[in-house]
């Protein structure tokens, strides 16, 4: 599709809301008008007495539409309202044309909930609740469940200090790589030989990471073992990880520490009594459904039976903290078998369920092409989410994070349900930037937190297992610039209470 920019700097609003409406269509931004093609966004700016005119018109195939607007040039904070005012115009068009209404409105931000508590500190929570659903089209469901999240997160944000840090650890290897994948991710069967360099490497890392950790003054309060699939590794490699983990950081302020066992069938008892003897709190087995139809079809090589094995097995060797990950909009699944395996998890009594909407990146395997079937996608996948708020808030769940993607089915959203005392912390930490992430192994990401103010540094390791291994020594070298990092602030810091 060709999104005409005519006139003004819009265009992340503008190419965020086609990707809402259009996320199989590949956007090609262009300026000035006189383009033409079968699915063409036009949105032009233009000043004339005192006034921004505002003009979008939007063709998809035979059928055409077009809104116009008047906005004052002496508005308040002008740039945001005149912006949020075409994004406006823009989705109204989309809504008559496609008949389509997402939930989320016009709002394409990550971290809906960040937001919601900006809003609620600058106007109160009922003002802020009413500018979600009157300025920014947010569904009164929505907007809801945003000021319920808020709610739950608050007691874990109020544990982080301006020293607080937690630690991320990267196992980048899947048995197989899912279809709907776009993590940096490699299947063992290309890349298993290169695990145990990648382990002792890790473990270099970690005790590096460690020492940086310690001459900042930072307090670690929690440690999320992700991937990939951590347990693709074997057990006297997680207990190497792990026991490198314990020996060289303060644990003594941790308040959780996680593994994503992730794949039922890379989980085995050695493994899960390797974790549980060294401590680990909290696990994640996450089947994404218990339809073996649909896990076929997504290239997860195994069952339902194997995801409820996998359960009882940790269950037997003493976990009593666990998280359960489904993904609502898989293709092949009904709201009919989605609600099937909703009921089927909750069954087990899991302490956490994690429920993701299907996000299709463009490097994943099964990436479409269309203009219509989206549509219905979102339906149901926005059907399967109103199941789901409703039979866990009726099992006493609560969500305690909310965040969003590019790309979703429905353009909806991931929530994290839990049982109240069982919210994990780090997930909150992560996706509302409360705090400094170190983050070791491929393609990690740190994200070092100023203690004092809204600001942010990212520090990238290598992507891929091969370039971690093959530059390590360089991406140590990064890793050494928190210290200077932590330098600055603190003397930034010293300088505004002086």
């Amino acid at each position: 599709m060709t999104l005409v920019i005519d006139g003004h700097s819009y265009l992340y609003e503008m190419e965020s809301l086609c990707d809402v409406f259009f996320p199989y269509e590949k956007v090609t931004a262009v300026y000035g008008d006189g383009h033409d093609d079968s699915l063409l966004v036009y949105t032009g700016y233009k000043e004339e007495n005192g006034e921004a005119r505002l003009c979008v018109r939007v063709k998809m195939e035979e059928r055409f539409a077009e809104k116009q607007g008047v906005f004052s040039l002496k508005e308040p904070d002008f740039e945001r309202q005149c912006g949020l005012a075409m994004a406006v115009l823009l989705f109204d068009i989309l809504v008559e044309l496609t008949g389509y209404r997402p939930a989320w409105g016009v709002l394409i931000g990550v971290r809906p909930i960040k937001l919601l508590r900006k809003l609620t500190a600058e106007m109160g929570k009922e003002q802020a609740a009413a500018y979600f659903l009157n300025s920014l089209y947010v569904s009164k469901e929505k907007t809801e469940l945003s000021l319920r999240t808020m709610e739950h997160e608050q007691p874990v944000l109020a544990a982080s200090r301006p020293e607080s840090f937690s630690l991320y650890i990267s196992i980048p290897f899947c048995p197989t790589r899912c279809a709907y994948c776009s993590f940096v991710a490699q299947s063992t069967e290309k890349t298993g030989r290169l695990i145990p360099q990648y382990v002792e490497l890790l473990c270099n890392e970690l005790v590096h990471t460690a020492k940086v950790a310690k001459a900042c003054g930072l307090r670690l309060e929690t440690v999320y073992m992700g991937g990939g699939t951590p347990t693709t590794l074997n057990a006297r490699q997680l207990g190497q990880i792990i026991d490198t983990v314990s020996g060289h950081f303060d644990m003594r302020t941790c308040r959780e520490f996680t593994v994503e066992a992730g794949r039922p069938d890379t989980i085995t008892e050695d493994k899960l009594r390797a974790m549980k003897e060294r401590g680990i709190t909290r696990i994640s087995i996450n089947p994404q459904t218990l339809n073996d139809t649909v896990l076929r079809a997504i290239g997860r090589n195994h069952t339902t039976q194997q995801t409820l094995e996998a359960f009882r097995l940790a269950r037997q060797c003493g976990f009593d903290n666990i998280n359960m990950d489904l993904i609502a909009g898989l293709a092949g699944d009904s709201v009919e078998s989605f609600c099937r395996t909703l009921d089927g998890v909750t069954a087990l009594e899991p302490e956490s369920i994690t429920v993701h909407t299907l996000a299709l990146k463009r490097s994943s395997h099964i990436n479409q092409n269309g203009r219509v079937h989206f549509i219905n996608d979102g339906k149901s996948a926005g059907e399967m989410l109103r199941y789901v708020n409703t039979v866990l808030t009726k099992k006493q769940y609560i969500p305690y994070y909310l965040y969003r993607q590019s790309r979703m089915v429905g353009n909806l959203e991931n929530t994290g349900w839990a049982k109240p005392g069982f919210e994990n912390y780090y997930n909150v930490y992560i996706m509302d930037e409360s705090h400094t992430i170190l983050a070791c192994g491929a393609g990690a990401v740190s994200k070092i937190k100023h203690p004092y103010k809204e600001e942010l540094q990212r520090i990238f390791n290598f992507k891929f297992p091969y370039e971690y291994i093959g530059r390590y020594q360089e991406m140590i070298d990064r890793k050494d610039k928190v210290k200077e990092l932590y330098r600055q602030f603190l003397q930034s810091s010293t300088n505004l209470t002086n």
